[in-house]
């Protein structure tokens, strides 16, 4: 009996020993645990980027309602340069289904063109030295002879001084005649309302301004021109009308309700040529030189 006991007691004593020693071990922490899964942890979400300018050898297949001046503008080009490249003229009619570049064709073909290494210049052989040539000698002017004291002698008449010639009267100059500038415009605003947001170099979205109006409000001409587009084929344009005034100058009336004029019709400044949008009468107004927008606040006149 007494044995008996003895070992339960070995046994309870060994029990708690091991029990210790796992208690020991779960103090440490859970093991570290690897993902294999390939996964790459998720980041935050890249900035939009501005919209890149037409890269080299970029085309457009034209759609039905496109026009040049359209396909232009959209891109940011001048739609001369796009009729040149394509070889249009005048009045620039293009077909659906055509194929045009919306880059110069002949810069693409220098940039695709092998570069050459430079060949170097010959050698030239260098001149034999020259040795210094002798000094000349110096020429002594012989002594003027000494003057007669002779009182007879006459003294020689000095020259009669030579006639004096009148020098020409210059015509006089034309009076100055003010003139404007070449490709001058008189501008005029297309919408009496506030200015909600500014032009924004470099910001698509801030190419022009936007002017406040009233439902159904007439948007009128800023200058004498001919209409080149009057259409809603340009995504985030709405209602669009272009007007050229120049060869370099054109101006852009965009997100009406209601377009009043078409392709080709010539206007004056202060015609009427759309109307407001009911929902949200607010006007984008561009004005673009060579296919670039540039700021109208600093074209229209102050008010």
């Amino acid at each position: 009996m007494l044995f008996r006991e003895r070992c339960v007691g070995c046994c309870q004593a060994g029990l708690l020993l091991v029990l210790a020693l796992l208690a020991g071990c779960a103090s440490t922490g859970p093991a570290p645990v690897e993902d294999r899964s390939g996964r790459a942890p998720r980041s935050a979400a890249a900035p939009a980027r501005a919209t890149a300018p037409v890269p080299d050898g970029a085309t457009h297949r034209v759609a039905r309602g496109d026009t040049l001046y359209g396909i232009a503008f959209r891109n940011g080009l001048d739609y001369r340069d796009l009729a040149r490249w394509n070889g249009i003229d005048a009045p620039y009619t293009i077909r659906v289904g055509e194929q045009l570049r919306l880059t110069d064709p002949s810069r693409r073909a220098a940039t695709a063109a092998p570069s050459r290494p430079p060949v170097p210049p010959p050698t030239a052989a260098k001149p034999a030295p020259v040795s210094p040539a002798a000094p000349a000698p110096a020429v002594v002017a012989a002594p003027a002879p000494p003057p007669s004291s002779s009182p007879s002698a006459p003294r020689p008449a000095s020259p009669p001084p030579p006639a004096s010639t009148p020098a020409a009267t210059p015509p006089p100059a034309p009076a100055p005649v003010a003139s404007a500038p070449a490709g001058a415009v008189a501008w005029r605003w297309p919408l009496s309302g506030s200015v909600l947001a500014g032009y924004v170099a470099g910001d698509p979205a801030r190419s022009g301004v936007d002017i406040a109006g009233k439902a159904g409000g007439q948007v009128v001409a800023a200058a004498d021109g001919e209409v080149v587009y009057s259409g809603n084929g340009l995504v985030g344009y709405g209602e669009l009308v272009i007007i050229k005034h120049s060869p370099s100058l054109l101006s852009a009336y965009a997100r009406n309700g209601r377009r009043l004029v078409e392709e080709r019709a010539q206007v004056k400044a202060g015609q009427p040529i759309a109307e407001l949008a009911s929902s949200r009468p607010v006007l984008h107004f561009e004005i673009r030189r060579n296919g670039k927008p540039i700021n109208p606040l600093e074209y229209l006149p102050s008010r």
